[in-house]
């Protein structure tokens, strides 16, 4: 095995993310493992879902360094924007500079797909861009391993004009149908809500209380 090689087999990857845009928002959601060399667990409690500001934030998948150093950067430009236009940087924007951030590396690309998603004077919106910069906006998105299973539940189960509320369980039931089903998902989910009142992210009892809700459910 090439040196290449052998440092490819140590890339921590991320595995299934999703996002839908609401009529009051967007929601992310992603599991929490991470994976090396094949399907060894390499860490059970990864955080995949990154705030960018207030009405900005990430899922990352693929090679977990490389998508947090595409993060980082879509980071300090918003920071910046924030402060030169005192408002945030559109979700449009950013999934643009994150496009670009890819294209310019895809000779020696960031081994990462990600889903830009946020709220903003147009409201809610999501846009995937993959290791070689196309963008692409959707209703609703999946990335990783485990995202033929995620897409399963959501294309049967995404509807128009449907709210956070109802939008939460779907995304939870995306994601644990991906951890039954997807050995390179597992231990756990997290989920993010972005309005226009800004980020926050399901505690735990809140988490439960979606999984008692879908357990009667699950594909």
């Amino acid at each position: 095995m090439s040196d290449f090689q052998s440092t490819r087999s140590m890339i921590h990857h991320g595995t299934t993310t999703l996002g839908m845009v609401c009529t009051d928002g967007i929601v992310l959601a992603t599991d929490t493992r991470a994976i090396a060399g094949g399907y060894f667990i390499a860490h059970r409690s990864v955080k995949k879902i990154q705030r960018v500001s207030d009405h900005l934030a990430m899922t990352i998948a693929g090679g977990v360094a490389d998508a947090q150093s595409v993060v980082d950067t879509i980071r300090y430009y918003a920071n910046i924007y924030q402060i030169e236009k005192r408002k945030s940087m559109p979700v449009k924007s950013a999934a643009r500079l994150a496009s670009n951030i890819f294209f310019s590396a895809r000779l020696f690309p960031y081994i990462a797909d990600v889903i830009v998603g946020g709220v903003d004077e147009k409201g809610g919106a999501i846009y995937n861009v993959d290791l070689f910069g196309s963008l692409t906006e959707d209703k609703f998105h999946s990335t990783g391993s485990g995202s033929p299973v995620a897409f399963g539940i959501l294309e049967s189960e995404y509807k128009e004009g449907l709210t956070i509320k109802k939008a939460i369980p779907i995304a939870a039931k995306a994601i644990n149908a991906a951890i039954q089903r997807n050995a390179g998902t597992g231990d756990s989910f997290d989920v993010a809500v972005i309005t226009k009142d800004g980020y926050r992210e399901l505690s735990k009892e809140e988490k439960d209380a979606v999984l008692k809700k879908i357990s009667g459910t699950r594909s």
